[in-house]
């Protein structure tokens, strides 16, 4: 499948790889950060993606970039865009294609039927792991089955994932690389920077600030966060609160907040481009999803050293260990998310070693150069097939 291409000889011809990708957020970060780890020597980066991604933050990384019209949700306006994608596929003549995605996935699998291009394909998530009615998650696990063969490598970017995958039945286990997600570690603010922002975003020196990064939908429980803080700022009167991100729920998100009486206490920063810079404010960082495949602000919480309160549900465990480098609650439980904030509030030395514990594992596992080295050993292998 595709050309054949030696990795490694500086006289050879570089690996083209197209990277195909409809959603943003986690996944823009996701790959902003790999494609600038790959070494450049080797790989010759092609970007595909929707109009939800600003192509100027890929400058300098990628070699190409095409921008065209994909949607988030099944319809008959696919049918333009897997024209699209399949023109540029014969146009690029890659090496490899990597699908991002379960959108991008379907989509660029099914535009390369005929072509044979080596495919891999990384859901970042599987779709029937959201909480659906019954009949639409059989419908994703149906997709995911028929499209599966499509694929040369199936990359899981937690455990969760893949043994998700084989419980599902999605493909033969034989297809399913784990490849867990990773920062870039390089790219984390200096101290100084919580001063900095503290007095940008207008928190005074003694106030508490209670902060989580995310998407303002119902996966990323913004709405559980707000309730918890309520309860919180009950027994704790000085604290404040942060969401660093936007999105659909965001009205009615500060509709929650008025009628808790915290909505002057609360900002809500929209998109922004330095997330880290935020989390530096941090005094409690949360993360209240009711499904994440893997969670990607846990390590960069980790990596600034804030003390974590996140739900016990699927890959999360995978990296917050209870009571060992964070605080793990059940899903769509504000009172227990609350006492678990307040509980580290309160005991500054089990949140130092709960904090030092956690530095020292993002440090091991969680670096984007580990996660780079990973994907060019899948590339090598995928090419030889």
């Amino acid at each position: 499948m595709g050309k054949q291409v030696k990795m490694g000889d500086k006289s050879s011809k570089k690996v083209r790889i197209l990277h195909i990708v409809q959603s943003a957020g986690g996944v823009d970060r996701y790959l902003r950060s790999l494609l600038k780890y790959l070494d450049s020597d080797d790989y010759e980066n092609y970007l595909l993606a929707s109009d939800d991604f600003d192509l100027e933050k890929y400058v300098g990384i990628c070699d190409k970039t095409i921008q065209i019209k994909m949607f988030r949700n099944i319809s008959l306006k696919d049918i333009p865009s897997l024209v699209k994608i399949r023109a540029e596929i014969i146009k690029t003549d890659p090496d490899i294609i990597y699908a991002h995605s379960s959108k991008a996935g379907a989509l660029a699998r099914l535009a390369n039927i005929g072509i044979y291009k080596t495919c891999i394909y990384n859901p970042h998530g599987w779709s029937f792991n959201m909480r659906c009615n019954p009949y639409k998650r059989k419908i994703y696990v149906l997709i995911e089955r028929l499209l599966a063969p499509l694929a040369t490598k199936i990359v899981c970017i937690s455990n969760m994932e893949k043994d998700s995958a084989k419980s599902n039945k999605v493909c033969q286990e034989s297809q399913l690389e784990v490849i867990k997600n990773g920062i870039d570690l390089k790219h984390i603010p200096d101290k100084n920077c919580n001063e900095i922002m503290r007095r940008k975003l207008g928190f005074e020196k003694e106030q508490i600030i209670i902060g989580m990064v995310g998407r303002l939908s119902y996966q990323k429980g913004p709405d559980v966060f707000i309730n918890s803080c309520k309860l919180v700022a009950n027994e704790i009167p000085n604290c404040r609160f942060l969401i660093v991100g936007d999105g659909e729920d965001r009205q009615s998100i500060i509709q929650l907040a008025k009628k808790n009486g915290i909505a002057d206490q609360l900002i809500i920063t929209g998109w922004v481009e330095n997330p880290l810079d935020y989390i530096s404010t941090f005094d409690i960082a949360c993360l209240f999803s009711r499904w994440e495949g893997f969670g990607l602000v846990l390590p960069e919480y980790m990596a600034m050293q804030k003390p974590i309160v996140a739900t016990n549900v699927d890959a999360i465990p995978e990296i917050v260990q209870n009571k060992k480098n964070g605080l793990l609650v059940p899903v769509d439980n504000p009172i227990a998310s609350a006492e678990a904030i307040i509980k580290l509030l309160k005991n500054e030395r089990w949140r130092s070693v709960i904090v030092e514990t956690a530095r020292k594992e993002v440090l091991k596992e969680y670096d984007i150069n580990r996660v780079a080295h990973e994907h060019q050993l899948l590339f090598e292998k995928v090419i030889k097939m």
